[in-house]
């Protein structure tokens, strides 16, 4: 094919095509929380299907507590310990978590609407059944998080590093990983729609390759995962003269 060809070809197919899928995917709403003058907690434990509405909690260890059922409006947990912390199907919204730490933080079921989540260091939270929506997780690290058969739309992790996350059976919508290293991800059973892999810092899929459809990533990231799209498919893949 000669060069006014190619230019040809370029500008009737591939130039459409590009934009048309430029034009298709949609970015995720961030949240916009504006926190209202807190009053610090009274102090206490949790209380399961308690209503928080405008407090203040920082610096405390709220290891092993039960809040499950629990309201949280207008609220702010800034440095606090959830080790085991019971918050299963617990609404925040409209919250900011920053620096919060744990391990085995049940938020299985909650709803986390209009919330932003910065630097946190948690490992094998429960988020699976949970609705995130228009949710930010920026910076941090996050291990074996667990959102399976859980809902996410309009929801950005950015900068942040998550280690072997279970997708499984979620639905994602409007979601973007950006700067954000995915390490083991599985997403076996997951449907995505406008999810936005193209700027993770690091895409590493263990289980799942076959459900993005409805992901857009970028060239880089189709050569990475070529074996597994091929194996995926059953081809495989021998240099000339190997056995």
């Amino acid at each position: 094919m000669g060069a006014m060809a190619r230019k040809a070809v370029t500008k009737a197919g591939v130039g459409p095509v590009a934009n048309a899928v430029k034009a298709v995917v949609k970015r995720a709403r961030r949240p916009e929380v504006r926190l209202p003058p807190l009053v610090p907690h009274a102090g206490g434990e949790l209380e399961p299907d308690g209503d928080y509405d405008g407090v203040e909690f920082r610096e405390l260890d709220l290891a092993g507590q039960d809040g499950g059922g629990a309201r949280f409006l207008d609220c702010a947990l800034t440095g606090c310990g959830l080790d085991e912390t019971r918050l299963h199907r617990a609404r925040f919204i409209d919250a900011v978590l920053s620096g919060i730490r744990g391990v085995g933080t049940d938020l299985a079921e909650a709803t986390l609407r209009d919330v932003e989540v910065t630097d946190a260091r948690l490992g094998g939270v429960q988020l699976h059944g949970s609705v995130l929506e228009r949710v930010l997780v920026r910076g941090g690290k996050i291990d074996y998080l667990n959102l399976r058969k859980a809902r996410l739309k309009d929801v950005v992790f950015e900068g942040c590093v998550l280690v072997e996350p279970d997708f499984g059976g979620a639905r994602l919508e409007r979601v973007e990983f950006r700067d954000c290293a995915l390490k083991g991800a599985d997403f076996n059973a997951a449907t995505m729609t406008d999810v936005d892999l193209r700027s993770a810092a690091e895409l590493d899929i263990a289980r799942g390759v076959d459900r993005l459809a409805g992901a857009v990533i970028s060239p880089t990231q189709l050569l990475d995962l070529a074996p597994a799209f091929a194996a995926q498919i059953g081809v495989r893949v021998v240099a000339p003269g190997d056995e």
